[in-house]
């Protein structure tokens, strides 16, 4: 590379300084540009072979862009894919020309511990660059920053936490790794990784025992139901399809709602495929209803998703009051394609309804989307006129709300008009 180009990335790499005293808002197109103009000349030098050159300037625009958005906003993610590239390139370019083990080991320990939070370093892409020196240095490092870390100081917990469980990784030490991944076990996600990390290491039973256990720590949630879904597909992968089953059945049980009937009948189609247990899952949901009613909206989405469709809508019409709105406004829906003269009458009431609230700033839209589908319903049965006639008694029982009104005359409702 010849000096005048390397002064030219130089000054490139000098743009990427941020005054702190500059609108956060201003200026960004032009630092993006800026950042890209010197990932596109970097990533040149390391495909000409110049991979050496390329490696201080990078680590100059990490550090600067590092700062920079400290005081700029980011929030549409531009910047900081900008960021995530250069530090991608200036990985790539030390594990070309690698700069000196224990300074950059050194450099990745600070950047984590010390760093705002950004970008993020993902240790195994530096390990052919860091070499045994450098990662016995970022070891080294790490458990002198664990020694001093604050018990309080949230980040600082994290931070070596993250740096143990990297190195455990790159070790290679399948043992050590789930080790250190048990070290803070809080959540279901966290279970995940060790029984990832041990399914893919070809240890199905040990990572079928810790999604066991971690589900009997964390048996909810919507990190549980991924944990739940790992077990499921590794019992179904060791030939345990019965056991799969189960587990499904044992989370419907307990929590008889939608999002666990799904993954329960999935499971038995992929296995057993054993109708009984559809059965068997609408008497659990039916039951629980009886002993608590807030279940009511999970029995109407079971039955329509077991096909039990006049099932659901009796049900739900029973007790339409029960239900949430958007749940009352599907159940209409899908009866009006085939019995549209069985939703005149509630639709009419969801209208009243809305109308009467005075708390729903779109109340009055909301009952227009409704009398749009109670129109189709009339329409469907050749009964326009008496649509007509029940506007007219709408206008007249509302002829103190202009703004409703207003808004029956723009949606051009009225059939004769």
């Amino acid at each position: 590379m010849s000096a005048g180009n390397e002064n030219e990335l130089t000054v490139l790499v000098d743009r990427l300084r941020r005054d702190r005293r500059r609108d956060p808002y201003a200026g960004r197109q032009a630092y993006s540009q800026a950042a890209r103009e010197v990932a596109d000349r970097c990533a040149r030098l390391i495909d000409t072979g110049d991979a050496a050159v390329a490696v201080p300037m990078l680590r100059k625009a990490v550090d600067r862009m590092t700062t920079a958005l400290m005081y700029m906003d980011s929030s549409s993610g531009v910047l900081g894919n900008d960021l995530a590239y250069l530090m991608e390139l200036y990985a790539r370019a030390c594990r070309a020309a690698p700069p000196r083990p224990a300074g950059l080991a050194a450099w990745l320990v600070r950047l984590v511990c010390d760093g705002p939070g950004w970008p993020d370093v993902i240790l195994r892409e530096w390990v052919p660059a860091l070499g045994a020196k450098g990662l016995a240095e970022v070891t080294r490092l790490v458990e002198q920053r664990a020694a001093i870390a604050d018990p309080d100081n949230w980040h600082q917990q994290w931070a070596v936490r993250h740096l143990r469980e990297q190195l455990a990784e790159v070790s290679g030490d399948v043992d050590r790794y789930v080790a250190v991944l048990a070290e803070h076990l809080v959540s279901a996600d966290q279970y995940e990784r060790v029984v990832r990390v041990l399914a893919e290491a070809g240890r199905p039973a040990d990572a079928i025992d810790w999604a066991r256990r971690g589900l009997a720590e964390h048996p909810s949630g919507h990190q549980s139901a991924r944990l739940r879904d790992l077990l499921v597909g590794l019992l179904i992968e060791t030939g345990e399809p019965r056991a799969a089953v189960a587990e499904r059945r044992a989370a419907f049980d307990k929590q008889p709602t939608i999002d666990n009937l799904r993954p329960l009948l999935a499971t038995v189609a992929e296995t057993d495929r054993d109708e009984t247990q559809t059965e068997w899952a609408l008497t659990v949901v039916r039951d629980r209803v009886a002993q608590q009613p807030g279940y009511l909206p999970h029995l109407i989405d079971a039955l329509h998703h077991t096909g039990r469709d006049d099932e659901a809508w009796h049900t739900g019409l029973a007790r339409l009051d029960e239900l949430p709105t958007r749940q009352r406004v599907e159940l209409l829906h899908r009866r009006q394609q085939g019995h549209p003269a069985d939703v005149r009458e509630p639709y009419r009431a969801l209208v009243n309804a809305h109308l009467s609230d005075s708390h729903d700033k779109r109340r009055y839209d909301t009952a227009i989307t409704l009398l749009r589908h109670l129109r189709d319903a009339y329409a469907a049965t050749g009964e326009t006129d008496q649509f007509a006639r029940y506007l007219d008694e709408l206008r007249g029982q509302h002829r103190r709300r202009p703004s409703f009104l207003a808004k029956l005359d723009v949606a051009r409702l009225h059939p004769g008009r």
